[in-house]
C-alpha cells in the first residue's frame, strides 16, 4: 500500500474472523486457534479507539503471554494492540482472552 503495511500469518485465540461480515465472531467448537485475515496496519499518532464497534486486540509473540516486564511496563512478549471490528463490547472479548498470536508453540 502507499501508506501503512500489511500484517499476515497471525492466529486468533478466543475468537475467529468471520469473512462474511468482516468482524470477530465466536470460535467454532473444539477450535483453539484460527488464522486471522490480512490486517492493513495504518499508524495514526494519538489515535483513540472508538467507544464501540472495535476490539482493541493485543498481539503477542507466542502463546506464553507472560514475559519479563520491559521499561515500558509491558511484557516483552507483547507486540502491539490493533483495532478489530466487532459487534460486541470490549469486555466480551476480554473475558474470552481474545488475542492475536504471532507464532504457535507446536
Amino acid at each position: 500500500p502507499s501508506h501503512g503495511c500489511y500484517i499476515h500469518g497471525l492466529f486468533l485465540e478466543g475468537a475467529r474472523w468471520d469473512p462474511a461480515v468482516f468482524q470477530l465472531a465466536e470460535s467454532c467448537p473444539r477450535e483453539l486457534y484460527t488464522e486471522m485475515a490480512v490486517i492493513w496496519l495504518i499508524p495514526v499518532p494519538n489515535c483513540k479507539p472508538p467507544a464501540t464497534g472495535t476490539y482493541l486486540c493485543p498481539i503477542y509473540k507466542t502463546l506464553t503471554r507472560a514475559g519479563t516486564l520491559s521499561t515500558t511496563g509491558h511484557s516483552t512478549n507483547y507486540v502491539i494492540a490493533v483495532e478489530i471490528p466487532t459487534d460486541k463490547p470490549q469486555k466480551y472479548w476480554i473475558k474470552r482472552g481474545t488475542a492475536l498470536i504471532c507464532a504457535l508453540d507446536f
